[in-house]
């Protein structure tokens, strides 16, 4: 139960801190590089030692974690922008409901999670992304439909890699203790290219509140995966429905946060997206 609470939680500070750094004139992009950099360090201290070798890039998931990497830092910037931009409750469910991809392919790919509450799940799915995106903000504008799609199909697809690789290259705790490192580390160094180059051209200047921000995002993103991936190994529940569960409390946590700290508008359209995207997800989750 502690991982659960502790993995909701954390997701939703996450989504907070996101929504706050504009006050504060924090580059958003500088602050997760160094947020990635803040995880390499936390997950290298338990090895005792610098993960970095031959012997890591010799590795058959090397290669993977390149790629993973590439994805965080767009997706994870991408998610920042849109909880600025729409709010955390309609970005939220934009992210958490993207599970669905996944489980999809599960279904055509593998033969699994094929039960007809499963299915009824992935399809609601779908409208509850678009009301919420229909949902006007503050300024009586529609979300960007676009925006929000390539969030959830970005983030379906990150997670049915990450099962893929899963499943084919970690074959020991070890493995997956060092392909998280390597993935931050590519995650990070492919930011730190896209900053030297900005500010090159002066398009940004460097400032040491963008990494005290990132240190604020470092530290409960690193723990938010470390609780989940301790979660998924408790025995508490089984995966199957540990991630949706999880799932379903960053959703209703976050929105909670969301009406209590910005005092966000949960507009008729919202509430029933909501509704949607829990009834979606407990349908996955207990329809196999």
């Amino acid at each position: 139960m502690f991982y659960l609470i502790a993995t909701i939680l954390l997701n939703t500070v996450l989504s907070v801190i996101f929504k706050i750094l504009p006050r504060y004139k924090v580059d958003v992009l500088q602050a997760i590089v160094v947020n990635y950099w803040v995880c390499v360090l936390t997950g290298s201290m338990p090895i005792g030692g610098q993960p970095f070798n031959s012997n890591g890039v010799q590795q058959t998931w090397f290669p993977w974690a390149l790629i993973t990497g590439a994805c965080f830092i767009m997706l994870f910037n991408l998610i920042a922008y849109r909880t600025r931009v729409d709010g955390i409750t309609t970005t939220t469910i934009a992210n958490k409901l993207s599970l669905v991809i996944p489980v999809l392919l599960a279904i055509i790919l593998y033969k699994e999670h094929d039960g007809l509450y499963s299915i009824l799940g992935i399809i609601l799915a779908f409208p509850a992304v678009y009301l919420t995106s229909r949902a006007k903000k503050e300024d009586n504008k529609p979300t960007a439909l676009g925006w929000l799609a390539l969030l959830f199909i970005g983030s379906g697809l990150l997670d049915a890699l990450l099962n893929y690789i899963q499943h084919g290259y970690l074959h020991t705790v070890a493995d997956e203790s060092l392909f998280t490192i390597y993935t931050f580390a590519a995650a990070g160094s492919i930011g730190m290219v896209l900053i030297i180059i900005l500010f090159v051209l002066k398009r940004i200047q460097l400032r040491w509140r963008n990494v005290l921000a990132g240190i604020c995002i470092g530290i409960p993103n690193y723990f938010s995966i470390y609780y989940f991936i301790r979660l998924l190994h408790s025995g508490f529940l089984q995966s199957s429905a540990a991630i949706p569960v999880n799932n379903i409390g960053v959703l209703v946590v976050s929105t909670l946060a969301a009406l209590l700290l910005f005092k966000e508008k949960i507009t008729l359209l919202r509430f029933i997206g909501l509704v949607l995207s829990v009834t979606a997800i407990l349908l996955i989750a207990f329809g196999t």
